[in-house]
């Protein structure tokens, strides 16, 4: 599984302990397991989306962990099917005019080539090609990789962001670091790449830290909570009256093309 859905799973199974201390109640207990979710759903009022994901966290934990084989039955809700959020072409440059930084840079790739926000943090720079124009997405959601149009819009402003990476690249080199993280068993198999410009990340982060897994000093990508603020504040100070978040550019993307006539 991918380290965000582990870290989620290990958020809920805290939780879920948590919650038993509270109520002198067993955690190995499969009862407390369904009890749990039921306390969310009544009493809590969560998402349909958010119960869902709690059970599945607490599933992985009593058959994958505690090797539970008997019937599991924790509830599961039927999500409310909504009609998403879409800003118009206007409406997404006055947006973008907000944004400053590698941050305007994110929000173009998101619309000008219908990227997800984790899709396009987790770029490298061997994913950008502007002969031809394209994006490849490497194991985006559900372990998936495929390929993207880049926007002509963004090319300018993508070379520039990647004379930027390049001039850190070398500093961090010079300074010992420049180890990028590998996906995978790859920094077993070819370490050498780690340091290479072209598995460092599209939009690094601020500042380098050390890689659990080597050892090594390198950068990863900044914080999707960041680009996630500075996009809340961006549609505030827009003034364009809607409720938008970094996937309604997702879904402007493809309403666009739609109308645009694109398959």
């Amino acid at each position: 599984m991918s380290p965000r859905t582990e870290r989620t799973y290990l958020t809920w199974i805290r939780r879920f302990a948590k919650w038993c201390r509270g109520r002198d109640c067993a955690p190995e207990d499969p009862g407390s397991a369904r009890a749990f979710v039921e306390w969310l759903a009544g009493e809590q009022h969560v998402a349909a989306s958010t119960q869902n994901q709690a059970s599945s966290a607490l599933a992985f934990l009593f058959v994958q962990v505690l090797g539970h084989s008997g019937p599991l039955e924790l509830p599961r809700a039927r999500p409310r099917r909504s009609l998403p959020a879409v800003l118009s072409p206007e409406e997404v440059r006055r947006v973008l005019k907000e944004l400053r930084g590698p941050h305007r840079l994110v929000g173009a790739l998101l619309y000008g080539s219908g990227l997800r926000l984790s899709e396009c943090l987790s770029l490298r720079i061997k994913d950008i090609s502007f002969e031809p124009p394209v994006i490849t997405v490497c194991e985006g959601k559900g372990g998936r990789s495929r390929r993207t149009l880049l926007a002509h819009f963004a090319e300018a402003a993508l070379r520039r962001q990647i004379e930027r990476v390049k001039a850190l690249h070398e500093r961090d080199i010079q300074e010992g670091g420049g180890w990028a993280p590998l996906p995978g068993a790859l920094y077993r198999r070819s370490p050498g790449d780690s340091r290479t410009l072209a598995w460092q990340y599209l939009f690094p982060a601020v500042s380098p830290r050390s890689d659990p897994a080597t050892g090594r000093t390198g950068r990863r990508h900044i914080h999707p909570s960041a680009v996630q603020r500075a996009f809340k504040a961006a549609v505030q100070t827009s003034g364009i009256g809607k409720r938008a978040s970094c996937h309604t550019l997702r879904h402007s993307f493809a309403t666009h093309a739609l109308r645009m006539g694109y398959d």
